[in-house]
């Protein structure tokens, strides 16, 4: 009887302790709110009970996407090696700017630089010839004083950028040329700095060395366009000890923090009415304020402070769930009057229920904002960094869902844009079994909407949802996605090869239905993204490295406590 006692007094404790450890989780595991519960907690996320997973690469898969790769880059080097961007149907290349000299001024070709040397670590000779041939280009061809007029952003993002991860991914004798470049790329583009607010010219001659306002735009420069430049150049001041670049760059970011509608003009930094987005206009600033914070090893915390104020707002004006589904999205807010006013006043703004295919990118964001790439894989839930944690890491989750969701279609592909129904359409919803549609995509000319021009954003946050979690589900996701992008927009080796855009992703149609254009971030995102996706998680670890907005992995750094006149957040 002695024995039967303590056995029962023993199950008395471990049951105690199992609910214990229950409630403790409910208690600092869980939020309230119904926008950040989803519907269910998939295995990998359990607080106890899970099994790591192994990140072993998918090595069949993986070399799909190397040769994926090699097919778009020998289709681009035959027919326009050095242009800026391709056209695989008409067998020519284009230069973004009207060169002096009728060259390129690398877009192509920096861009995919980064992509090329991490995949051909692996041993690939043939990728190894092109990346000599991409090297000789750049080292003896390539001259930014023979370019024109170029978007500051974007030459940002995709040059500097794939300049700066060139020279960290090369050897010795390769690394001197890419930084030489990368400097003389910031000296022609800091020009359009200087502002009196600080806010950069959304143009910049790389010949003249000055900058020109959006003109089309009235001359207002749109948030994302100036508040993505601060990896770029804070990096390079880290490589070259020079100051100059971070405190141009880190000026934008004391302008900006007052409020964040799309538009501002750089003469006076102050915003305009217009859309409240995490699409186009708006979508990296949110990433990069996250990314700052993780690029420093997290030794600037006004960053994370000014990302968990914008998420939290997020999460307050923008997140909607659809009426049936319960699937997440981002809305937008757009104001009832367009007038130039700099006052903000939700009762003067209204919700429109259309989530770009850019937004996808936030669901990995969050997720990775959780965590701070720090976490045990998978994360234990309650022991998140941060309080509202345990919230981003549900709705990252559930915004992935969604933007799988949107691939729910007659390709297997995403739109530029959906747009949600609202329980007003329960009706259309039942007859289409979905709870989107995309405007315009029914008739015989469709609206751009309908398009799938090779974006990046949803395997993005597979890739980095995988990393965290180990879930096998993204890598199916992402399988998926690659499986659709070669049935319906890959060119035939014996029609030229490449890749091309699709004009409906709701409607099959072949060739007739192909776009003309293979962007360059196909090849520098979209390919690297699901190649990692597919890679063993040492192949660019998130714990060491930070992806700039084009995917250009940047090594995190400990700076010293930067001058006062850099930031003047505290």
């Amino acid at each position: 009887m002695a024995r039967a006692r303590g056995l029962k007094s023993y199950v008395k404790l471990a049951f105690g302790l199992f609910c214990g450890y229950i409630v403790w989780g409910w208690l600092f595991g869980s939020e309230s709110d119904d926008i950040s519960r989803p519907r269910s907690i998939g295995r990998y996320d359990r607080a106890f009970g899970s099994r790591k997973p192994t990140f072993t690469r998918d090595e069949k898969r993986r070399e799909a996407i190397v040769d994926a790769f090699k097919h778009a880059w020998r289709a681009y080097e035959r027919d326009a090696f050095g242009a800026d961007e391709y056209h695989p149907l008409s067998n020519k290349g284009k230069n973004f700017t009207g060169s002096i000299g009728g060259a390129g001024i690398g877009y192509m070709i920096i861009d995919a630089l980064d992509t090329m040397m991490i995949m051909k670590q692996n041993g690939d000779k043939e990728l190894e010839e092109m990346y000599q041939r991409s090297h000789n280009w750049i080292e003896h061809t390539l001259d930014f004083s023979l370019g024109g007029e170029v978007n500051t952003f974007e030459t940002t993002i995709r040059l500097l950028g794939g300049l700066l991860a060139a020279y960290h991914l090369a050897d010795r004798r390769h690394a001197p040329v890419y930084l030489s470049h990368a400097v003389d790329l910031a000296e022609r583009l800091l020009p359009s700095f200087e502002t009196p607010s600080g806010i950069p010219l959304t143009d910049s001659n790389l010949h003249t060395k000055q900058g020109r306002g959006d003109m089309p735009n009235g001359g207002l420069a749109s948030t994302a366009e100036a508040t993505t430049l601060q990896l770029e150049f804070r990096y390079l001041s880290h490589l070259t000890g020079d100051p100059k670049y971070w405190t141009a760059a880190a000026k934008v970011i004391k302008t900006v923090n007052q409020a964040v509608p799309p538009y501002g003009p750089p003469q006076d930094g102050r915003f305009r009415s217009s859309d409240v987005r995490l699409g186009s206009r708006g979508d990296s600033y949110y990433e990069y304020l996250l990314k700052q914070y993780i690029q420093t090893n997290f030794t600037e915390p006004p960053y994370r402070e000014m990302y968990e104020d914008a998420m939290n707002s997020i999460h307050e004006l923008l997140f909607k769930r659809t009426p049936i589904q319960n699937l997440l999205y981002t809305a937008e807010l757009e104001p009832n009057n367009y007038a130039r006013s700099t006052e903000f006043d939700i009762r003067t703004w209204h919700v429109s229920p259309k989530q770009d295919h850019l937004v996808c990118f936030l669901g990995g964001s969050l997720m990775l904002g959780a965590t701070e790439a720090w976490a045990d894989v998978p994360p234990v839930l309650y022991n998140l960094p941060r309080a509202n944690a345990r919230r981003d890491w549900d709705n990252g989750k559930a915004l992935i869902e969604t933007c799988m969701e949107t691939h729910n279609t007659a390709t297997g592909l995403s739109p530029e844009i959906a747009v949600f129904y609202d329980k007003e359409n329960r009706k259309e919803v039942k007859e289409t079994g979905r709870e989107w549609f995309i405007k315009g995509g029914n008739s015989e000319n469709p609206l751009l909407d309908a398009r799938y021009i090779l974006r990046p954003e949803t395997v993005e946050s597979l890739f980095i949802a995988f990393r965290l979690s180990g879930d096998p589900i993204y890598r199916m996701y992402g399988w998926r996605i690659f499986q659709a992008i070669e049935k319906h927009c890959k060119v035939p080796e014996d029609q030229g090869g490449g890749y091309v855009s699709i004009r409906n992703v709701d409607r099959v149609e072949g060739e007739k239905g192909w776009v003309d254009n293979m962007e360059t971030f196909f090849l520098a995102e979209t390919l690297k993204y699901l190649y990692l996706l597919f890679s063993e998680s040492d192949v660019i670890p998130l714990r060491k490295y930070v992806f700039n907005t084009e995917a250009s992995p940047k090594r995190r750094t400990s700076p010293t406590p930067p001058p006062a006149d850099r930031t003047s957040f505290a």
